[in-house]
């Protein structure tokens, strides 16, 4: 696992502050996506997503997104994973930026690659009937016949971004998301839209549902496990499973967001205390990345209540001494100490940690 494993720093959509509302929305491929702008100087302004975009605001398709930006959270190389999921869940936005000490950006980070790093962790180890049960929101539907404006009037109302759509006989249909009618909702209302099959050019607000919903959804039931549902959505790049019963009807919905909310309900904040001495450039940068591997690790050992780490350089490098103190609620703690003229090498050999971390989560 390599330095903030967890944050991108390539293929990021980066777009300029006089793009259009509808061409920076079309480069984005689900509801919570974001694409970056940054000026001619390369410097971060903000970012367009379609929920500030189209639902919690209408704005035009031509407008410049300089005048659309959303300023969201900024995620620091410090932050524990439960505060980004947080701040991801209170945002609705799934790709949040990530900046230095220096306030400089260095990349993004995704609610997919936080749940990538956590997917064998025991917390999504229970049961889907059980989980929609203490979720305890009945699942929004609309009708395939029902008229889109209907639909768009919901997603404002209720601030989700997927709704279940169902026949007459209440069983399953498909899926629609805001980011379906992305492309409707930001240009003319006089162009002719699908759905016009007979050539008629009534208004897109009235057309039915059913010619915008997905009809190929994934599907689990009340005895699966969560982590199936994490698996089909990182597996499937989807956001969200549809539960349904032995007559399939559906009786419950996992998403992306309910699985960055088990992150944050299971996790709990340890406090870190990192104490560094002499450390060259080089050597803070290995240490960074070793920090972040920590606190992974760590995360997954519920009694560990502080964790310590001292590195120490010496001899410009000739020799390095590292010690990794476990302190738990209750008990004696656990100090793992190492020396070596290889940083990279010593650190590695922390092993001991990974391997209970991941004991813990099997």
């Amino acid at each position: 696992m390599e330095l903030l494993d967890f944050v991108k720093t390539k293929n990021i959509i980066k777009i300029a502050p006089d793009t259009t509302l509808s061409h920076a929305l079309s480069s984005l491929k689900s509801s919570h996506d974001a694409a970056f702008v940054f000026d001619e100087k390369d410097n971060y302004m903000g970012l367009v997503n379609p929920y500030y975009s189209i639902i919690k605001t209408s704005l035009p398709g031509n407008a410049k997104v300089e005048h659309c930006l959303f300023h969201a959270p900024r995620i620091r190389r410090n932050f524990p994973i439960a505060k980004v999921a947080k701040l991801m869940i209170e945002s609705k936005v799934h790709y949040l930026p990530v900046f230095d000490q220096n306030n400089k950006f260095v990349g993004i980070t995704s609610a997919r690659r936080l749940l990538n790093i956590y997917r064998n962790s025991s917390i999504y180890n229970r049961e889907v009937g059980e989980f929609i049960r203490r979720k305890n929101q009945a699942v929004l539907t609309v009708y395939d016949t029902d008229v889109v404006s209907s639909a768009v009037n919901l997603f404002k109302k209720s601030k989700v971004s997927k709704l279940v759509v169902v026949n007459k006989n209440m069983k399953l249909y498909g899926i629609l998301t805001y980011y379906d009618l992305i492309n409707f909702l930001v240009t003319p209302r006089r162009k002719v839209h699908r759905g016009d099959k007979d050539g008629n050019r009534s208004s897109f607000q009235f057309q039915q549902v059913k010619n915008f919903a997905k009809t190929y959804v994934l599907t689990l039931q009340p005895g699966d496990n969560v982590r199936d549902a994490l698996n089909l959505i990182l597996d499937k790049k989807i956001g969200s499973v549809v539960i349904v019963d032995g007559a399939k009807n559906p009786i419950g919905i996992i998403t992306t967001r309910d699985l960055l909310g088990l992150l944050i309900q299971e996790r709990r904040d340890k406090r870190f205390e990192i104490t560094l001495k002499n450390l060259s450039v080089t050597s803070k940068q290995a240490v960074e990345g070793f920090i972040t591997q920590l606190k992974i690790w760590t995360g997954k050992l519920p009694n560990i209540e502080t964790i310590k780490l001292f590195v120490k350089e010496e001899k410009r490098g000739g020799l390095f001494e590292a010690v990794v103190s476990l302190i738990p609620q209750r008990g004696k703690k656990q100090v793992i100490k190492r020396e070596g003229k290889n940083l990279k090498k010593l650190l590695k050999g922390f092993g001991s940690v990974k391997k209970a971390s991941r004991k813990d989560s099997s």
